[in-house]
């Protein structure tokens, strides 16, 4: 389910108006977060961390608006929910995309997800989700502690979705320090928005 939003009465109207114009109006950040309360619940528990920690994202960023937000023929929308459309490693180093629905219970999401990642793993392609708009798209590079992202980007394609990528975990004074990258369209959002989702999955992050 989606709703339109009035462009003409929106508080970001001349925010959008002006970021839709540009030839790339993403922006990005990337930031240290502490998965060490999650690292350990996905052990004692002995489920996926990658689905855990990713769960957890998806749950923030349904908690924050704006990352509902997505454009459509010039059109701005509103979705009731946003899933994954996430890259999913093979063990011979190729990945595919998966579609991997949220849900609030972590139990259901993870029998979801496990049946689109061994779909995904028993094939060899790219397999282009048929997502939808309702998505942000996901990676990750747990062989990689870096400290800035930047995507391959196709321009011609009026894309709006968040994309949210994560890295190498590493110990750090007896923590769990994650790189998280976020970029988002500015024409849908701000840094305040983003900084929303980096405190509400912190939080979550924090939980066990």
């Amino acid at each position: 389910m989606k709703e339109k939003i009035d462009i003409d009465t929106w508080i970001r109207k001349d925010h959008f108006n002006f970021f839709s114009t540009f030839g790339e109006p993403f922006f990005g950040v990337t930031v240290d977060l502490d998965s060490t309360a999650t690292y350990k619940e996905a052990k004692e528990k002995a489920v996926s961390f990658f689905l855990l920690y990713l769960h957890k994202s998806l749950a923030a960023a349904n908690a924050i608006e704006p990352f509902s937000y997505r454009i459509i023929d010039g059109e701005v929308w509103k979705y009731d929910c946003v899933n994954a459309a996430a890259t999913i490693n093979r063990p011979n180093g190729t990945f595919g995309f998966g579609y991997l629905d949220f849900y609030a219970d972590f139990n259901e999401f993870k029998l979801s997800a496990n049946q689109e990642i061994e779909k995904v793993q028993a094939t060899t392609g790219l397999i282009p989700s048929a997502s939808g708009e309702n998505v942000i798209h996901y990676s990750a590079l747990p062989w990689l502690n870096f400290t800035s992202l930047s995507h391959a980007r196709n321009f011609a394609f009026q894309d709006s979705c968040p994309k949210i990528s994560f890295g190498k975990v590493r110990d750090e004074n007896g923590k769990k320090i994650m790189p998280v990258s976020i970029h988002v369209n500015h024409a849908l959002m701000d840094g305040y928005h983003v900084a929303q989702f980096v405190d509400a999955y912190q939080e979550l992050l924090n939980q066990k």
